[in-house]
This record gives structure tokens, sequence and C-alpha cells, in this order.
């Protein structure tokens, strides 16, 4: 109604994301958010220029992005999945493989690594397994764990 759009939260900081005078893109539209309303999962939004039902219901369907340039999570042990694919994968110091997916289950995050053997193999993103993610080395470190990267070599 009046051009309010009704989106599907895909994000842990929607308050951050989709508060007034932000940018988001649809495709290649940049569009400012004139307003927002959070519940829940969803949040209301009027885009400047969706002023009513017509423009609004031709976007159902549409997906809405957010461009975070280089600032990353407000969380420091959060990371975006942009940042995580492409490391390397290390495990005692050597190289093992890369991340090449971020895979967002129910229970946790996990990551998909490519091994070097051509295999590739699942790691529960969580500090015990993973404990230590440095950017600026481009780099993961996995506990050595019987079983988890046992063919790496």
């Amino acid at each position: 109604m009046r051009g309010w759009v009704t989106v599907t939260v895909a994000t842990d900081e929607p308050e951050r994301r989709f508060a007034a005078g932000s940018v988001v893109y649809l495709d290649d539209l940049a569009c400012e958010i004139a307003q927002s309303r959070l519940n829940g999962t969803r949040v209301a939004l009027r885009l400047d220029g969706c002023t009513d039902r017509t423009q609004a219901e031709s976007l159902r369907g549409s997906w809405l992005y957010v461009d975070v340039g280089d600032e990353g999570p407000m969380d420091p042990d959060e990371f975006y999945d942009h940042q995580l694919v492409g490391l390397d994968v290390q495990v005692e110091g050597r190289s093992v493989g890369a991340i090449s997916e971020v895979l967002h289950l129910p229970g946790q995050e996990v990551l998909a690594v490519d091994l070097a053997s051509g295999r590739q193999v699942l790691v529960p993103f969580v500090k015990p397994i993973v404990p230590v993610v440095d950017l600026s080395a481009r780099m993961v470190e996995v506990v050595a764990m019987e079983g988890l990267l046992d063919d790496a070599d």
C-alpha cells in the first residue's frame, strides 16, 4: 500500500542495512530507503520514487542488494561470505585447500573447502574448529582433527 514493499531479510543487521537514508540496489538501480519498519524476519520499506501499489507490485520477486564495500560486520568475530571465499585453509601451518563457499545451515555456518586432492569437505565454522580467521593474511586455520581433512595431502 502507498508504495511500501515487504522484504525477506537475509542479514544479521537489518536495522543498520535498512535504515532511512541507506541505499539499496534492485538489479543495477540504486534506491534510497525513505522509511523502514522491522518485523521479525521481514522488513517493510518505502523506497524513494516508489509511491503507489502498482510500482510496489512491479518489484515483486526482485532481489534487493546492499553494497557493503570494505566495511565489515559490527561484531569482529563475524564475517561476510565474500570475505571468506577464496581464503587459504591451513592445518598446522600447511596449506590444504581454499574456501569455495559458505553454507548457511539451520544449526550453524559451514565452510566448503576445496582440497588440493580435488575433493571437497565441509568444515563447521565454529571457533573450536576454526580458531583463526586472518583476512589480511588471506587465510583461516583449521584444527587438525582425525577424519576431517585426512586426505588433504
